[in-house]
């Protein structure tokens, strides 16, 4: 065991001294605790020490060793063990209260290298439960009580700055408020119906009430009124009379679906209110038109005292969807851990029920929702419950200039296109599949199909998605008779479609399905999935004759496509004329026609 008396040497050994040393009291003062030892002990290499040297020592000592320890420090262990650049603040604390309360010290100054210091410590001064000095009290009932009032305190003076900003910022936005019509699409290049609904949309507002300025809220941030006019006429045709202004928006990553891994839902339309209060407080308009769906966004509308107007393509949640999560099934939004689980179903059933009554209520702020069939007007109405402000508006199809193309096509190769963006619910992956089962029923002596994919990529994750439909092109071996166009532009695209002789679309519950329409005007059979849109608007029967095919798995998909390849060319020519004919009542000049009857009782008092 080692002595009650330590002395610390260059080396760092210990060596014994005496039980006690001659010591004198130190004087009760103020003074530092630095004053006391020898001038060679600067601040810098005391706050240095390293209290492993302290606590290492101390517990090697015995009770009776422990209650009479001394340290004795000679000026060769600064250099030696104080050599260590460990901060401890609380060993020099506990040493000063320590001193002041009646440690002494003998301090003899012959020479530098023959000072020592020893001090009469309890061990408990060293292993930090001083008995020296008196015990830390515990906070009283009335300083806890305190501390708890404040911290109230302060967390309420944070939410009434809050709630000041935020009404400070809607005053002010209502005050300067401007005669124009802001769109809110924060993808101002996805390429898909939506975009067209968007520019056909100001063309037609353009139209009716030029004086009316008309806004993009877009997070594009290389987008500019020009190059927006042009990606107008080159991706969809549609030219408007002026350019519009750009509101560029730079928090679009709240509301990408990477974002919310979980709660996806409501994730998302967070992130869309977040994102529709940067738009507001950088211009508020008049009138705040909505052709993205982002409902979550009509209550701030109203308080900044805009007119809200949406074109809703689809409901964010509707009665399909909570009917699926409670038999089970799995889809894209549906994951098959959650299918699998009867507990973890009836969760999301619930957590669906709740979201769609929270939907309903934001939905039923719009002073006008248009929609763009009749499967998205019987959501909606159920949903929002206001058929009184609900139109249904198709969406514009470009059937003018698709229908000059002629009906025959090329017979050496005969093409099936796809046009859709690359997103999981357009279910790309059943097309190809579809597509290899009926090459594999193909006779030998029928021509070898081919397969275009056209589409656009919204961001990396879309991207990704399109290298993995590459990729299962060659798992199924038809790499070679699958083609895929990105990002084409409008005439493009035409060409394509005045090739094709069908065109196929499988996405479960399409609202709308403006590319089958697309397909009928450009003369190819279309191949849609028998549900929403396409089966209660679209794939009908024009004057009791077919005008295409419906379908609901890989094997129905290639029934559809072995009969269009196998079908006689009289017959495949008289189906084309009935779905071009079909195609004829969603035309763009019907989509204006009904857009500005819907919306004129709106716009009519800003424009006196």
């Amino acid at each position: 065991m080692f002595p009650s008396s330590i002395s610390f040497v260059p080396n760092g050994a210990v060596s014994r001294g005496s039980r006690r040393q001659q010591v004198k009291s130190i004087p009760d003062s103020s003074s530092s605790l630095l004053n006391h030892f020898p001038p060679f002990l600067s601040s810098s290499y005391l706050f240095s020490f390293p209290s492993l040297v302290f606590r290492s020592a101390f517990h090697r000592l015995s009770g009776d060793e422990q209650r009479h320890m001394s340290c004795k420090c000679r000026s060769p262990l600064i250099y030696g063990i104080l050599s260590f650049r460990n901060i401890d603040v609380h060993i020099v604390a506990r040493l000063k209260q320590d001193i002041r309360n009646g440690v002494t010290v003998t301090d003899n100054r012959r020479s530098h290298t023959s000072k020592e210091i020893s001090v009469f410590c309890s061990p408990s001064s060293f292993s930090f439960r001083s008995s020296c000095s008196p015990k830390k009290p515990k906070p009283s009932i009335r300083t806890r009580f305190m501390v708890t009032e404040i911290l109230f305190w302060v967390l309420k003076s944070a939410l009434w700055a809050l709630v000041f900003g935020f009404l400070s910022v809607v005053i002010k936005g209502r005050k300067n408020r401007k005669r124009a019509v802001g769109f809110f699409h924060p993808y101002t290049n996805d390429g898909g119906g939506g975009e067209r609904v968007l520019w056909c949309a100001v063309k037609a507002i353009q139209e009716e009430n030029p004086n009316l300025d008309c806004i993009i809220y877009t997070g594009d941030h290389d987008a500019s009124p020009e190059s927006l006019s042009g990606r107008a006429v080159d991706r969809f045709g549609v030219e408007l009379l002026y350019p519009p202004q750009v509101v560029h928006l730079y928090k679009r990553k709240w509301i990408e679906e990477g974002t919310y891994p979980r709660f996806t839902m409501f994730g998302q339309s967070f992130g869309s209110v977040c994102l529709s209060w940067e738009a507001l407080s950088k211009f508020t308009p008049l009138f705040y038109f909505d052709t993205s769906g982002y409902a979550f966004t009509y209550p701030l509308a109203r308080m900044f005292g805009c007119k809200v107007i949406c074109y809703t393509h689809y409901p964010t949640i509707s009665l399909d969807m909570i009917s699926r999560v409670r038999e089970r099934s799995s889809m894209y939004n549906n994951d098959a851990l959650i299918s699998r689980s009867i507990w973890l179903s009836r969760c999301k059933v619930i957590y669906y029920t709740f979201f769609s009554w929270i939907y309903g209520i934001v939905g039923s702020c719009t002073h006008l929702a248009m929609v763009n069939s009749s499967w998205t007007q019987s959501h909606i109405e159920k949903i929002w419950r206001i058929p009184e402000r609900t139109k249904r508006v198709y969406p514009p199809c470009d059937t003018s200039g698709l229908q000059v193309l002629s009906l025959e096509r090329p017979v050496k190769t005969p093409t099936i296109i796809s046009v859709a963006q690359f997103r999981p619910e357009k279910a790309h992956t059943l097309q190809l599949e579809a597509f290899s089962v009926a090459i594999r029923k193909l006779d030998a002596e029928s021509s070898r199909p081919k397969l275009q994919f056209v589409g656009s990529c919204r961001n990396t994750a879309d991207e990704e998605r399109l290298q993995n439909l590459k990729d299962k092109a060659i798992e199924l071996k038809i790499d070679k008779d699958v083609e895929f166009y990105e990002n084409l532009v409008y005439r493009d695209l035409v060409r394509l479609l005045g090739g094709a002789i069908a065109g196929i679309h499988s996405m479960i519950d399409e609202h709308f399905g403006i590319s089958v329409v697309e397909y009928m005007a450009a003369g190819a059979i279309p191949i849609a999935h028998n549900s929403a849109g396409p089966k209660m608007d679209i794939v009908l029967q024009e004057n009791g004759q077919q005008t295409g095919f419906l379908a609901r798995d890989v094997e129905e998909y290639a029934d559809a496509i072995l009969k269009i390849l196998m079908m006689p060319e009289i017959d495949r020519l008289e189906m084309a004329a009935a779905a071009r004919r079909r195609a004829g009542r969603f035309s763009e000049q019907k989509f204006y026609e009904d857009f500005k009857a819907a919306i004129s009782p709106i716009l009519c008092p800003a424009s006196n």
